[in-house]
């Protein structure tokens, strides 16, 4: 979201992130359209195909959750937020973030049951665990919670600007930024 020269350690695990959503999408684009092929064209298919795909998808949006908290990208209102003064923006601001800690903490809780729950659980085609599934919410959490606390630990000493105390991007808000850089690139 901000300009950064120097790239931070975070940074560069949300640019790996990047690249494992990448290549996430890349092999489910390959298997579901390979599939469809083999189906139409051969009367065949991978059998493994769906469910893969489907496993990938899962990581895909817990992976892209993370990038998303770290840059602000979730979508949402400021309509409120946006009118209060400094102050009561960073009262706002530390409580959205200990409640996000608070559901990141029930998310932890609950995946890691489940991926201890479903670890002798073999999926119907692969035979892989189904704990690979859950285990996915075990690994979006436990980075949310650190970037949680980090911006919880900003917030609460003062180290944020002005234009740092909303969490969210309204969709006008995206738009506009959109056509200012395809504005700025002519």
């Amino acid at each position: 979201m901000y300009a950064n020269p120097r790239p931070t350690l975070v940074d560069r695990f949300c640019r790996l992130l990047e690249w494992a959503i990448a290549l996430c999408l890349a092999v489910m684009v390959v298997m579901v359209f390979g599939n469809v092929v083999l189906r139409y064209l051969f009367n065949s298919g991978i059998a493994v195909s769906e469910e893969v795909s489907r496993w990938l998808f899962v990581w895909m949006t817990f992976l892209g959750a993370i990038v998303a908290l770290k840059e602000h990208g979730h979508l949402g209102t400021d309509m409120l937020v946006s009118r209060l003064g400094r102050r009561g923006k960073i009262v706002c601001m530390a409580l959205s973030q200990l409640l996000m800690l608070w559901v990141t903490g029930l998310l932890l809780q609950g995946s890691w049951a489940q991926a201890v729950i479903n670890r002798d659980v073999e999926a119907p085609v692969t035979g892989a665990p189904m704990a690979v599934v859950y285990a996915s919410g075990v690994v979006f959490a436990v980075p949310a919670a650190l970037l949680l606390l980090v911006e919880l630990w900003r917030t609460l000493s003062g180290r944020l600007r002005d234009d740092e105390l909303v969490m969210v991007q309204e969709s006008e808000d995206m738009a506009h930024l959109q056509a200012g850089e395809k504005g700025a690139g002519k």
